[in-house]
């Protein structure tokens, strides 16, 4: 279960952070209220899987799961860049991110 959570953690990364553009610097009311409930929520079930999970992994997943996410609505949402480059570095993360999990135990 604490993977669940921490999967839907770094979910809620993705969602806090792309929101923090829809902010526009909290100045839109209701796009801040979803943003920062969206980062309490991330926190506190980070927090949860952390209990049970190394904190190492936990955060080093969390963050990855974030970034990976947020890079990719960039890209979609925003039309980022989506070069080779930053590609291949995604899957890098990607790579790291499964690589811790299928080294912790649990």
């Amino acid at each position: 279960m604490a993977w669940v959570l921490l999967l839907i953690a770094g979910l809620l990364e993705v969602g806090w952070a792309i929101g923090l553009k829809y902010t526009e610097g909290f100045t839109k009311v209701w796009p801040s209220v979803l943003t920062l409930a969206a980062m309490t929520a991330s926190v506190v079930l980070l927090g949860i899987a952390m209990k049970s999970l190394p904190v190492g992994t936990s955060y080093a997943i969390w963050v990855g799961v974030g970034a990976v996410g947020t890079a990719i609505l960039g890209i979609i949402l925003f039309g980022e860049s989506a070069n080779a480059g930053r590609l291949f570095s995604l899957q890098v993360i990607v790579a790291g991110i499964v690589g811790l999990k299928l080294a912790t135990p649990t």
